[in-house]
Parts: C-alpha cells; sequence; structure tokens
C-alpha cells in the first residue's frame, strides 16, 4: 500500500466524522457553545475545512476552494478573506454562523475532493519536498499532509464531544 492510499483513507475518515456530526443539527445547535469561550460545532467544522483547505493549497500550489469556487460569499462571515480561524477570541468564534449544517458539509466535501485529487497525484518522492521553511527541521510535503491530518480529526472530535453535550443536555 502506498502513503497516498492511507492519506487518503484517513481524509475520508474526516469527512464522514464531519458529517455524522453536523448531520440534523439546527442553526441554534450549530451554534450553541458549552461555555462562553467555547467553540460551536460550526466554528469547529468551519475552522478544520479552512486549515484544510489553506495549507494544502499552499502545500500543493493550488488555489483555495474557499476563494476559487465562492465558498467565502457564500459563507458571508464578516472576517478577513483568508482567515482561517487560528487564534480566534470568543467574539470572532461567535461571528462564525451558518443558515444549516448543508453549508458546512457542502464546504468540507469540495475540499475533501480537491484533497484527494491533490494526493492521487503525488508521487513518493514528492512525500520528501520541503513546503515549508519556517520550522526546524524544515516541514515536507508529507509531514505537513499528516500534521493537517491530525489537527482536523481532533476538531472534529471535539465538534462530536460538543453535539454529545448538547443532545445529552436536551434529554
Amino acid at each position: 500500500m502506498h502513503a497516498k492510499d492511507i492519506l487518503i483513507d484517513a481524509y475520508s475518515r474526516i469527512q464522514e466524522e464531519v458529517h455524522a456530526t453536523v448531520e440534523g443539527l439546527g442553526p441554534d445547535e450549530l451554534h450553541a457553545r458549552p461555555a462562553a469561550d467555547a467553540n460551536s460545532v460550526a466554528w469547529l467544522v468551519w475552522h478544520l475545512t479552512r486549515v484544510q483547505d489553506d495549507h494544502l493549497a499552499d502545500a500543493g500550489g493550488i488555489d483555495q476552494v474557499w476563494l476559487s469556487q465562492g465558498w467565502e460569499k457564500r459563507f458571508g462571515l464578516d472576517l478577513p478573506r483568508r482567515d482561517t480561524g487560528y487564534g480566534h477570541s470568543p467574539a470572532k468564534v461567535a461571528k462564525v454562523r451558518v443558515d444549516s449544517g448543508d453549508l458546512l458539509t457542502g464546504y468540507y466535501d469540495a475540499v475533501h475532493d480537491q484533497t484527494l485529487e491533490y494526493v492521487r497525484g503525488l508521487a513518493a518522492k514528492d512525500f520528501e519536498r520541503i513546503v515549508d521553511e519556517r520550522w526546524h527541521p524544515p516541514v515536507t510535503l508529507g509531514v505537513r499532509l499528516v500534521s493537517v491530518l491530525s489537527d482536523d480529526l481532533q476538531h472534529v472530535g471535539q465538534a462530536a464531544y460538543v453535539r454529545g453535550l448538547l443532545q445529552s443536555a436536551a434529554s
């Protein structure tokens, strides 16, 4: 099995979890926060998708789906165009609002499609290419792909936990 096949499987698991977490939630549940400084399901899913979109586009020298496919306009957030949510204050977290989970899953699916298309085209030697020299040691494409995967899995797990808290409180 090639490394890219493992990555395709892993990124597909994120997609499954995003859908399972968002499915059936209305706007109130998507934006509910367990505490004033906590993140909502909507923010967590938006953020993990923005990070995947931003980091893979940068590493691959391709356009972000957020901008190239008009998702920035569809979301209509009062945030800078290239914002990924990194370092957001509670006030900025509150700005990430959607009318339905379909917008979140639609954007994730578009990013997922671009991710898989990109990963499928990689050769083994591509994973060794340096994509970020700001770190020591410099970050290779393989490390960046795993880093994004790790970050996404953590955030979708957090979103699922928030969903569980909301459902527990409602019952």
